[in-house]
């Protein structure tokens, strides 16, 4: 079955209530539930706590392993549940999503993290859950910071449409091994990460210095690097009202940044998206990679924990440290379920201590559930655990992304992808990327003010 992309129009942007993300802190439709009629709108059923649940996994292929073993349990747990999973790569959820609340064929369970929860939330997709879990043993186990963030995005009133699983953040990895070879210091500042970018580079022998992230998810990337190097602080400016990405600082920023295209990065860079790219570097022999927590363990699997480091982003001016908001991830229940008790059973058991614990272990991420972030191998992961220092020891800010506006994903994904290689590829400046960004970023936020006042 063909599956068409739904993309929404600036013209219908809908409320959304504004956003302080913590800090502390990234297929085929399926048939929900009992008869896959869902569609945004239906009120759907509790049901009788039994049967089948359909889950669809926001991060399918890099998450699937862990995931069928969560539901294992579950299933042993609950041998009058069955669990379908679907697993649906990240860069294609939303547009299954979007597919699905037009025609039909929500999950009962899926994958709803912060970046993509206001859109679905005003779609009236979701279900509220600030009731099941004032009943549920996790009341009071979760993370409050994360729980705030995807209150937070949801935009509406302060209600919880996700519950969260883990927090992201950003890292910069680098090759040890290179960097000892070379006699270069750390790449702790953005002069000595540049620095390092071009002296890890020989075209010849196919070695460079960066890889940097062209395809799908490069905007958010990118912004990291602008504002890590700006040292802007905000967003948007004091009156909240127009945003400071083409703030002139960021535009030099990005100059620089997109200036290593082709430079000291590979060619195929174009086009990478985040899976190409890790895959890319944990393969050759390029001397940096800017990700985040997520990759970790694929980095340790290709490695080892002898060849490559994981530390906080670099410091810009006057030894500050200033980055871009990861996005909480999490899991949301799908309002047209027909088995809505099944399905938190499943939310509510995904995120107890021990699964939440061995998710987050394999994601390299941090766990949501308090008690499973006391585990051991929180402090063992050395770059979760210095990205915890970073963001607890008062030498990071974080520029928190408007996640909250509806089309806050429509802006920075499929209207500017596109338009940011043309960046790369020097048919397009950054200044007219920034403005036309800029542009579209304050007319969101103009509609999203009127309607919230």
């Amino acid at each position: 079955m063909k599956i068409s992309i739904h993309r929404s129009s600036r013209g219908g942007r809908r409320s959304a209530a504004a956003v302080a993300l913590s800090a502390v802190l990234a297929l085929t439709a399926t048939a929900c539930g009992d008869d896959g009629s869902g569609s945004a709108g239906d009120k759907g059923a509790d049901g009788s706590g039994k049967g089948e649940i359909v889950f669809w996994d926001n991060n399918g292929g890099i998450r699937t392993e862990v995931w069928k073993k969560i539901i294992a349990d579950f299933e042993k747990a609950n041998p009058d549940i069955d669990v379908k999973y679907v697993g649906i790569a990240a860069t294609e959820y939303q547009s299954k999503v979007d597919t699905a609340l037009q025609g039909g064929g929500l999950p009962d369970v899926g994958g709803v993290g912060a970046a993509m929860l206001a859109g679905f939330a005003a779609q009236n997709a979701l279900e509220p859950l600030d009731d099941r879990l004032g009943k549920s043993s996790l009341n009071g186990k979760l993370n409050e910071d994360m729980v705030k963030s995807l209150k937070a995005a949801g935009g509406r009133d302060d209600t919880l449409y996700s519950i969260p699983t883990s927090a992201n953040n950003g890292v910069l990895y680098y090759r040890t091994d290179l960097f000892e070879q070379a006699g270069l210091d750390e790449p702790t500042t953005w002069d000595k990460f540049y620095e390092a970018a071009d002296k890890l580079t020989d075209k010849g022998e196919n070695e460079f210095g960066y890889t940097i992230r062209g395809g799908a998810g490069s905007i958010a990337q990118a912004l990291d690097a602008m504002y890590g190097q700006s040292g802007i602080t905000s967003f948007w400016d004091s009156g909240n009202e127009k945003t400071t990405v083409n703030d002139p600082k960021n535009v030099a920023a990005l100059e620089k940044y997109v200036g290593l295209f082709k430079k000291v990065t590979p060619a195929a860079d174009l086009n990478n998206d985040f899976t190409k790219m890790v895959a890319q570097w944990d393969s050759g022999t390029i001397g940096m990679l800017n990700h985040n927590l997520g990759s970790y363990q694929d980095h340790v699997k290709a490695l080892g924990v002898d060849k490559f480091r994981g530390i906080p982003q670099p410091v810009g001016p006057g030894g500050k440290r200033v980055q871009v908001s990861n996005p909480v991830d999490g899991l949301g229940l799908f309002k047209s379920s027909k088995n809505k008790d099944a399905a938190w059973k499943f939310i509510d058991f995904a995120t107890s201590k021990a699964e939440n614990s061995m998710f987050n272990e394999a994601a390299g991420q941090v766990p949501s559930n308090n008690d499973a972030a006391k585990d051991a191998w929180v402090s063992k992961a050395e770059p979760t655990k210095l990205a915890a220092e970073a963001l607890s020891d008062g030498s990071t800010t974080i520029v928190q992304l408007p996640y909250y506006l509806p089309d806050w994903n429509t802006i920075s994904k499929t209207d500017n992808e596109p338009a940011f290689q043309k960046v790369m590829n020097g048919s397009m400046s950054a200044k007219d990327f920034l403005d036309t960004l800029a542009d579209q970023l304050n007319e969101a936020q103009t509609e999203w003010n009127e309607q919230k006042g």
